[in-house]
């Protein structure tokens, strides 16, 4: 059967698009990359483009089937509306909640194409993962997400290294987050409610951050108990940032911060993804907790080696657009991350990834 994607432009060609672009090309999609500065060296042909110029996008967006999205969250939205314009499928790896409800809108608004946000690591595979788990229970009490990218060989009070965008880091600690308390959707602080986690033997904290649930809470509003999202980090580290934030008043300078942050711990090549989805309730009409975690480090792909963070963010997106691509996911309309089955994800060419990788 003709898969209903063929085409495919990559806006944003950092450590995380460019793998994107590396995928799509070897999942059998054509695939051109657009920078706002000139990428040489790329296995796919590659412009420069200018995101503020609403033309330029639209000329990009008129000879392909999809945009995956790659830009910094406040950038997204324009690439949103120029996809509506052009009847293009849209997809992205955002964790910021006001561009998802301006892409629901836009799908609202025209059907006929697929709007796909928060289809990386968290938002994305995560939920992907919990929900999964949440539909072979007969009644759920509890849905437990947490992921964390973090160095394997932390140093310093924060045993950090910022290999992910300083922006989406300072906004998930600093925005209040949607969560479902006695099956109610609540917005709750960032940086409370912690908790320590052990996986494989390490020792991590983890505490609540905004945006990794992506639509859950309107999802299971009512049919679950509890629901939240946390980020899992080394010991100590979120009382650094409260200090950070708090004793030295720095709530309102989130771009400081993030420069801040990217100084003092500059992203590492030896990171590690911990994923972290519990579900609790009733199963074959026991109490029952089912756990699924694994720790995600730096793989070769096309005879290189990309970071943890990049690879499971990339594979993640990837697979979507394929299943979409594929007939298993729908050709239109709005697509969440809870409309997807892992075992699906799994059995793309990029999501195979994830079954070869993570054991702990």
């Amino acid at each position: 059967m003709a898969r209903s994607i063929r085409t495919v432009a990559v806006f944003g060609l950092g450590k995380v698009g460019e793998l994107v672009a590396g995928l799509l090309r070897e999942s059998g999609f054509e695939v051109v990359g657009h920078d706002q500065v000139a990428r040489a060296g790329l296995e796919v042909p590659t412009t420069v483009l200018d995101v503020a110029d609403e033309a330029a996008v639209r000329a990009a967006l008129a000879h392909v089937d999809a945009v995956v999205s790659c830009l910094p969250f406040h950038l997204n939205i324009a690439v949103a509306e120029a996809a509506y314009d052009t009847g293009v499928h849209y997809f992205d790896l955002t964790e910021d909640v006001p561009t998802t409800n301006r892409v629901i809108e836009l799908s609202a608004q025209k059907p006929t194409s697929v709007f796909a946000p928060q289809c990386g690591l968290a938002p994305g595979l995560i939920g992907i993962i919990g929900t999964s788990i949440a539909e072979t229970f007969e009644e759920i009490r509890s849905i437990e997400l947490k992921v964390g990218a973090l160095p394997q060989h932390p140093t310093g009070l924060l045993g950090y290294a910022v290999n992910w965008s300083p922006e989406g880091v300072v906004n998930e600690y600093l925005n209040d987050c949607e969560v479902l308390r006695q099956g109610h959707r609540q917005m709750v602080p960032a940086m409370t409610e912690k908790e320590r986690v052990v996986i494989g033997g390490v020792e991590l904290e983890a505490a609540l951050t905004s945006g990794g649930l992506g639509t859950m809470c309107s999802t299971y509003e009512g049919r679950v108990h509890r629901l939240d999202y946390k980020t899992l980090r080394y010991p100590g580290h979120f009382e650094q940032m409260h200090f950070l934030f708090d004793e030295l008043n720095l709530r309102d300078r989130r771009e400081l911060v993030g420069q801040m942050l990217v100084d003092a711990k500059p992203p590492v090549n030896d990171d590690v993804v911990y994923v972290h989805a519990a579900v609790e309730g009733l199963k074959n009409g026991q109490p029952f907790r089912e756990n699924h975690v694994r720790a995600y480090k730096p793989i070769d792909i096309s005879g290189r080696t990309w970071r943890a963070i990049s690879w499971t963010t990339a594979a993640s997106a990837v697979s979507v657009v394929e299943l979409v691509a594929d007939g298993v996911l729908p050709d239109a309309g709005f697509i969440r991350a809870e409309d997807i089955r892992l075992e699906a994800l799994f059995s793309t060419r990029s999501g195979r990834h994830f079954v070869e990788q993570g054991k702990v």
